[in-house]
């Protein structure tokens, strides 16, 4: 592909297109190399979010290297009881240069990998890589089941508990797991933390989803479900006795609930960050325990969700589909 000149058809890539193109693994490679080439999250631009009669617009800008972009999201909370996805959008990728378009991409797609893939990122440098690790996943929607699919491609999983409000959905993401050949999947209760390596939140709700006492200190937490001030997945025990690693310090500060409430509290305050993913993904901090674990605390991982990250997948996967066409 190349770029879009005046009047030519502007490509779009779909979401069965870019599902296919770039899976999670390759997704959090592309995240990495942009950190390990330079790119500073601290800098990027705010997301800016307006809020309408259907839920929420979002406007996210990012420019790095020879590519710029802008996703425009929609967070419709009602949409669920419609049969409709509660995340819609666009992706508009530009050349750097000259800022003419060159795709579009599929917003909640893009979305739906790009979410994961972080996660993955996270868990491949702070969780160990010697034994199979025991999952508890809180939530049962696209999300979770890209999370699953996430963790499974930089991680072996020795068990998947999924714990979600719909019993009939998390038996849903039960019987997806046992297909992916998880034998030793089942629905469970926030009580099962207590036993897990790896803790995964990735739900609509807006305070804690288990008592953060439970988490054992060899285990990592990774919570992405909220970017929003007063709403949390996790609670102020588990921030308080925990490592934190987070995109960004600036856009944690600004929109992580996890982390303000407990601020607010006086529980924390704000250098509680143990560090940053390019900090992880680079080396300045070392965030993987050995097997068995020998870490004090649990490792806390809290995802806000920003525009370089989109960017970065965005030209993975507009990359992957120009190969693709010349092949």
């Amino acid at each position: 592909m190349g770029v879009t000149g005046a009047g030519s058809a502007l490509p779009q890539l779909g979401a069965r297109e870019i599902a296919d193109l770039v899976g999670p693994a390759a997704a959090a490679e592309a995240l990495a190399d942009v950190l390990r080439a330079g790119l500073d999250p601290e800098a990027c631009p705010q997301r800016t979010a307006v809020p309408v009669p259907g839920g929420e617009l979002l406007l996210m800008p990012a420019a790095a290297g020879a590519f710029a972009g802008v996703k425009i999201a929609g967070v419709a909370p009602g949409n669920a009881e419609r049969g409709l996805p509660r995340i819609t959008g666009s992706y508009l990728l530009l050349d750097g240069p000259t800022l003419q378009p060159l795709a579009l991409l599929d917003g909640a797609a893009l979305t739906a990998l790009r979410t994961p893939a972080v996660s993955a990122l996270a868990v491949r440098c702070l969780t160990p890589d010697d034994r199979p690790l025991r999952l508890v996943l809180f939530g049962s929607g696209p999300q979770a089941y890209g999370h699953l699919e996430a963790v499974l491609a930089v991680r072996e999983l020795a068990e998947v508990v999924v714990v979600g409000r719909s019993a009939a959905k998390a038996e849903g993401l039960v019987g997806y797991a046992r297909k992916l050949g998880l034998a030793a999947a089942r629905t469970g209760t926030p009580a099962d933390v207590a036993g897990a390596d790896l803790v995964v939140c990735c739900t609509t709700a807006r305070t804690p989803l288990f008592d953060g006492r439970l988490v054992s200190p060899g285990a990592t937490v990774v919570a992405v479900g909220s970017h929003e001030p007063d709403a949390r997945e996790t609670d102020t025990a588990l921030v308080r006795r925990s490592a934190v690693y987070v995109e960004s310090r600036a856009a944690a500060l600004r929109e992580a609930g996890d982390l303000l409430v407990p601020e607010a509290e006086g529980a924390i305050g704000p250098g509680h960050i143990a560090g940053t993913l390019a900090d992880l993904v680079t080396g300045r901090v070392t965030g993987r325990a050995p097997s068995p674990p020998g870490r004090s605390c649990p490792q806390l991982f809290k995802s806000v969700g920003m525009a370089w990250e989109d960017l970065a997948v965005a030209v993975a996967v507009y990359l992957a589909a120009g190969a693709n066409s010349e092949t």
